[in-house]
């Protein structure tokens, strides 16, 4: 097999034996081993504490990790900043707040970074972020102050500047827990849409009618490890763990 056909059946992003904690105590990932194929899309969920956010913030290395592997792409993360920054090149992220500029309009928090970090030109800048706005359905909000939009529209926004840093893979975390519930839709909308578009994507979320709808695999994460990991058939049809059973029956209500 050539080293380009090797490379396109590598997993993009692999885990081994990852360990973390904070301070000397709290052990909040425990041999977390998971690897994640190109294109796939994986919704984590579990209760608070669980480390599911601590996960997907460790495949950008916002999080280090004590020990064992994460390879992003072929690029181990470890402690050399020139390998952080070839990941972080490829890996796009939307946090729960929408973590905007206030101060700038909405077309000038999308080209900041194309142009400061990708040395874009402004005009090709703002090609790329009316094209992403686009995208998000949101372009005639271009010119507005982040304040002047609703929650929604501010997380489309956020997952538009992600994208236009054209990233492999897209992380999101618990991206609709901010917004009030009739904003929860247009936002997951948004999600799936991408998610059609063949973007490797690992999404924090207790939206279980998104897991269903675009999730190739969905994990249950407890006290920092992966307890459960299935197809979202399976998972929410036939869950193995007692833990799972139990979670679901709180979150489903039945």
């Amino acid at each position: 097999m050539s080293a380009v056909a090797q490379a396109a059946t590598d997993p993009v992003i692999r885990f081994q034996k990852v360990n973390k904690w904070y301070g000397n105590n709290f052990h909040v990932l425990r041999d977390i081993n998971l690897d994640v194929a190109r294109g796939e899309r994986i919704v984590i969920c579990g209760p608070s504490g669980s480390g599911k956010s601590t996960l997907i913030r460790c495949v950008n290395r916002l999080e280090e990790h004590q020990e064992g592997h994460i390879i992003v792409d072929g690029t181990e993360l470890t402690d050399d900043i020139k390998a952080v920054e070839t990941v972080r090149r490829e890996v796009g992220m939307v946090f729960q707040q929408f973590n905007l500029f206030p101060h700038l309009t909405v077309l000038e928090n999308l080209t900041l970074s194309p142009m400061w970090v990708g040395k874009m030109p402004k005009r090709d800048a703002e090609e790329r972020a009316m094209t992403q706005l686009k995208r998000v359905r949101i372009a005639e909000q271009a010119n507005k102050y982040p304040l002047q939009l609703s929650g929604g529209q501010q997380q489309r926004v956020a997952i538009a500047r992600a994208l236009c840093l054209t990233p492999k893979i897209m992380l999101f975390d618990e991206p609709t827990s901010a917004l009030d519930p009739e904003m929860i839709k247009e936002v997951l909308d948004v999600m799936i849409e991408l998610a059609k578009g063949g973007i490797t994507m690992l999404c924090v979320t207790h939206e279980m009618g998104f897991a269903k709808a675009v999730a190739d695999r969905v994990i249950f994460m407890d006290q920092g490890q992966i307890v459960e990991e299935n197809t979202p058939m399976e998972f929410f049809n036939n869950p193995k763990s007692d833990r799972t059973k139990d979670f679901l029956s709180k979150i489903l209500g039945h």
